[in-house]
């Protein structure tokens, strides 16, 4: 075991993102199977797009067919499964500090991974969300049925962070390989 103390908080925040992951698609599904989770007569929690649909679109679970309960759960995911690509490469780059590799061409890649899943996560996310609306709500009556766009404040916010992650990883790996260059005049 590292006695370092930043290796050890590494090594503690790479466990936590496994977790993190494995909790969000677990949720996600969760709240499509189980209706008591959900916001309108259940706990009021909500995840996700399935937050969104569940409370905002006041969509029944209990009406809807098993069809369109995988479907929701497979749309759903989908913005997820990319936020889980990120924060995949998050964790290695945690992994990656535990093992005291902190300027290395790796970090930045799995950084600028980071990044790229963000971005991912919020593109796909504004694309799901019309498709899930049109999903639950088309068992509606006609009139009833809707076609819903989001794109939120925290949407932009989250874009930023991803862009400003994605210059931070360009930079990172400009520096290991400057780096690299100064270790082979030394």
């Amino acid at each position: 075991m590292n006695s370092n103390p930043l290796a050890q908080f590494s090594q503690r925040m790479a466990a936590l993102t496994l977790l993190l992951i494995a909790s969000m698609l677990i949720f996600n599904a969760a709240f499509w199977v189980f209706p008591i989770l959900g916001a309108n007569d259940g706990l009021g929690a909500g995840f996700s797009l399935s937050g969104v649909m569940l409370s905002q679109l006041a969509v029944k679970i209990e009406t809807l067919s098993w069809w369109q309960i995988l479907g929701a759960i497979f749309i759903s995911s989908v913005p997820l499964i990319a936020l889980a690509s990120g924060l995949n490469h998050l964790r290695r780059l945690f992994q990656g500090y535990a093992r005291a590799e902190y300027f290395s061409s790796n970090a930045a890649v799995h950084l600028g991974k980071v990044g790229h899943g963000v971005i991912i996560w919020v593109v796909s996310s504004f694309i799901c969300t019309p498709l899930l609306s049109i999903l639950v709500t088309s068992h509606a009556p006609p009139g009833q049925r809707l076609l819903t766009i989001s794109f939120t404040s925290a949407d932009f916010v989250a874009l930023f962070l991803a862009g400003c992650i994605a210059v931070i990883a360009r930079i990172l790996l400009r520096a290991s390989e400057v780096e690299s260059e100064n270790q082979t005049f030394v």
